[in-house]
């Protein structure tokens, strides 16, 4: 029956013991601390670096961990999709070839500025070989845009209904594109009712054609594309 009470003593004891040495502790002087003191400061300063670190190293890169988890389905959606592509990456080249061959035929049938004249001529002789007259044939101001120049042409012919269908099925034909826009077939009667009668019709209508922009020119629309660019900013900081 003493041994209970023994041990109750024994821990009693020891917490008493532990207490003493925490007792009077001279700050200035650590190294004459007791055992005890000098474990739980070491232990204090050891959890001190460990939280300062988590807070000014661990805590960025746990944050970058995550930013770069969050990034990884996008990257594997990208590899996956590049890993495609170099698979067919023959076949994504041989389509390339052939996108290439079908713009550069189409750019031979874009006529450079040296060749407008002869073109506007074959129109007109297209209309002329159907036996149309001509009350009207005005090539109109040059529009450029960013790769090309388009031309409109405003044409007004007379003639019966089958030389007209056939004269709007040659310029169509020919080797140089060549579009008929806001077509407008009237009775040449509705018009002049001294012709009433004749069968002849009056075909309106705009002719677009297009033609490649050369060298210089290219260049024209790139300085006045970087000046438009170059004069935004300047614009947006203005003050009235």
């Amino acid at each position: 029956m003493a041994k209970p009470s023994t041990l109750s003593f024994d821990v009693s004891s020891f917490f008493d013991h532990a207490a003493s040495q925490f007792r009077n502790l001279n700050p200035k002087e650590p190294g004459q601390w007791p055992t005890l003191p000098k474990v739980a400061a070491w232990l204090a300063t050891a959890l001190g670096v460990v939280v300062v670190g988590w807070f000014l190293l661990l805590s960025p890169a746990d944050d970058d961990l995550n930013a770069a988890r969050q990034l990884e389905p996008k990257l594997k959606t990208d590899y996956r999709a590049r890993l495609a592509q170099a698979v067919n990456l023959n076949e994504l080249r041989k389509q390339k070839l052939q996108v290439q061959e079908y713009v550069t035929q189409l750019e031979k049938q874009l006529p450079g500025k040296a060749e407008m004249d002869a073109l506007l001529s074959d129109i007109n002789q297209a209309g002329l070989g159907r036996g149309l007259q001509f009350e009207l044939f005005r090539p109109g101001l040059v529009q450029v845009k960013d790769y090309y120049a388009e031309l409109p042409i405003a044409i007004r012919v007379t003639g019966r209904y089958h030389d007209i269908g056939a004269f709007a099925a040659d310029v169509a034909n020919l080797s140089r594109i060549v579009t008929l826009q806001g077509l407008s077939i009237t009775p040449v009667g509705g018009r002049d009712t001294r012709d009433a009668g004749s069968g002849n019709l009056v075909m309106e209508a705009t002719a677009r054609t297009y033609r490649y922009l050369d060298a210089n020119e290219i260049d024209e629309q790139r300085r006045a594309a970087a000046k438009t660019k170059g004069a935004k900013p300047a614009a947006a900081g203005a003050h009235p």
